[in-house]
This record gives C-alpha cells, sequence and structure tokens, in this order.
C-alpha cells in the first residue's frame, strides 16, 4: 500500500503515540475496527455482546426504578450491571448486554430515552454463535450459545 509522505509522517506520529511497534500492527487495527463498525451498523438480524454506559440524575422522579425494572424485563440480554456514585445526584451505570443485536440496540434506545439519563453510549461488537465446547472434553449440546467475536 502506497500513500502520500506527509499522511505517512502524520500516522506514523499517530501510531507511536498509541504504543504501536509497526504501520502493519496499527493497519490491521483499523481495518478490524472499520469492519466490525460495518458488520454492527449493517447486521440487526445478528448476535453481539455490548456495553450500554449511560449517567443519570438519581433524583429524578422513578427513574431508578424504571431503570432497575428495565434491566429485570431484558434479563435474558443483561449479563450485568455495575453502578457508581459520581457525586450526590449523579450516577454511571454500565451494563454488559448479550443477545440479537436488534434487541440489544431496542434495550438501549429505551433506556437511554427514559427523562433523566444522560449520556448514554451504545458499543456493540458483533459475534458468530456455536454451540459446541471445544477443548478436551468437547461437546456439543443444547441450552446456550458461545459468542465467539469475529477477527
Amino acid at each position: 500500500m502506497s500513500i502520500d509522505e506527509a499522511l505517512a509522517r502524520e500516522f506514523d506520529a499517530l501510531i507511536g503515540k498509541r504504543g504501536y511497534s509497526s504501520r502493519s500492527e496499527a493497519m490491521r487495527d483499523l481495518l478490524r475496527r472499520e469492519l466490525e463498525s460495518h458488520r454492527a451498523g449493517s447486521d440487526a438480524s445478528g448476535y453481539c455482546v455490548a456495553n450500554l454506559s449511560y449517567v443519570y440524575n438519581h433524583h429524578q422522579r422513578d427513574l431508578t426504578e424504571r431503570l432497575t425494572e428495565a434491566q429485570h424485563a431484558h434479563h435474558d440480554l443483561v449479563v450485568a450491571s455495575t453502578h457508581v456514585h459520581l457525586d450526590h445526584d449523579n450516577c454511571l451505570e454500565t451494563v454488559i448486554l448479550k443477545g440479537r443485536t436488534e434487541a440489544v440496540r431496542a434495550f438501549a434506545q429505551r433506556i437511554e430515552a427514559e427523562r433523566g439519563v444522560r449520556h448514554g453510549q451504545l458499543n456493540v461488537i458483533t459475534v458468530d454463535t456455536d454451540d459446541r465446547h471445544r477443548g478436551f472434553k468437547a461437546r456439543t449440546h443444547a441450552g446456550h450459545l458461545h459468542f465467539v467475536p469475529r477477527s
């Protein structure tokens, strides 16, 4: 791949700040990030793992209860949540999700639309699914899916 010298110098400065030891490593990560971004935006019928983070005012009327009820109503998507008190009024929650991408996005939109929720952001990573265990005691079974990140 060829790029002009000024762009190459700027790229080298950026990857140096980020700790890459070579252009190849940086390009590989840039390509993965771009491909993942495209997949996450275009494949709503697939599966994903995701992180939803948002800040909210816990004094907002019934908001804490509504957020908790939403997580309970979608216990099939919610893997874990972390709650942090930022100050006397504001809290940060991070919710780890997994499931169908369209359901994860719908859940995130519902949370972000609640009055009093601010600064919501969803980070989606698409995955392939598999129901086989690998390794010494490999077996196939029903009951749950394994989510395999794409490379």
